[in-house]
């Protein structure tokens, strides 16, 4: 039996992939701790924007921010990463 929760997680977790400037943050995230500077000077985009897309990885939990004094350092969510690709491993045909 699918679950209709478990197909609405991973149509919203495959939504969230589907945009370049987001697949780009989670690349540079991968690479290890930024904050929303550095990650605005690596792909050549605003705060603002750079921030929106963070809130959206962030609901997805695919990114996990951390207050270090005044800013936050953000970092790929391996969880719900995992999370992710085991929904997505559930889609492969059994031979």
């Amino acid at each position: 039996m699918v679950k209709t929760s478990e197909l609405r997680d991973l149509a919203f977790g495959l939504s969230l992939l589907s945009d370049a400037t987001r697949l780009g943050i989670l690349k540079m995230l991968v690479g290890g701790p930024k904050n929303v500077t550095a990650l605005c000077k690596g792909l050549g985009l605003r705060q603002p924007l750079v921030s929106h897309h963070l809130g959206l990885l962030r609901m997805g939990r695919l990114v996990i921010g951390t207050r270090k004094g005044k800013s936050v350092v953000y970092v790929a969510d391996a969880d719900g990463l995992k999370d992710l690709a085991a929904g997505l491993a559930k889609l492969t045909p059994r031979t």
